[in-house]
């Protein structure tokens, strides 16, 4: 970032860069079936894009809104994945106690693991967020639209 330049212009050539590093990292990310930790990891990453992005709404219309959802929807997803990943390993430690405990070996036999429904949902969430043109999509809105907060365009 340059210190001199306004908040806009910084905008028009930062952040469609980190935007495009995103997609980038999001695509090396979902390249395999990815577990629940890596998924975790691309929650974090899509929280500090938003965060980012939030920082310059005042250089930006109602385009970086609709983009700031898009984000937060992949960002509840994938919140869920990791609900569903912790809930899954306390089941399991549960289990596990149970079974040192001596419980009946009908709940020995049944070891818990995280449902793979809300996995699969968050990858597709995220297939359908990298849908073709999409990166596209974000980095000319980031680069062409950044105006100085209160002046129109």
């Amino acid at each position: 970032m340059d210190e001199r330049a306004g908040a806009a212009t910084n905008a028009r050539r930062e952040l469609p860069q980190l935007a495009a590093s995103f997609f980038t990292q999001v695509r090396a990310l979902l390249a395999d079936d990815p577990a629940a930790p890596k998924l975790h990891r691309l929650r974090l990453l899509t929280k500090r894009l938003r965060y980012t992005l939030e920082l310059f709404r005042p250089c930006y219309g109602p385009g970086l809104e609709t983009r700031l959802a898009s984000l937060h929807r992949i960002q509840q997803s994938l919140g869920e994945v990791n609900d569903s990943a912790a809930a899954g390993r306390l089941l399991s430690k549960s289990m596990s106690n149970r079974v040192a405990a001596n419980a009946p070996a009908s709940c020995a036999s049944s070891k818990s693991a995280p449902p793979s429904k809300p996995r699969s949902s968050a990858r597709t969430g995220a297939e359908v967020f990298d849908a073709p043109g999409q990166e596209r999509w974000w980095t000319t809105y980031l680069a062409r639209h950044a105006r100085t907060p209160g002046r129109r365009a």
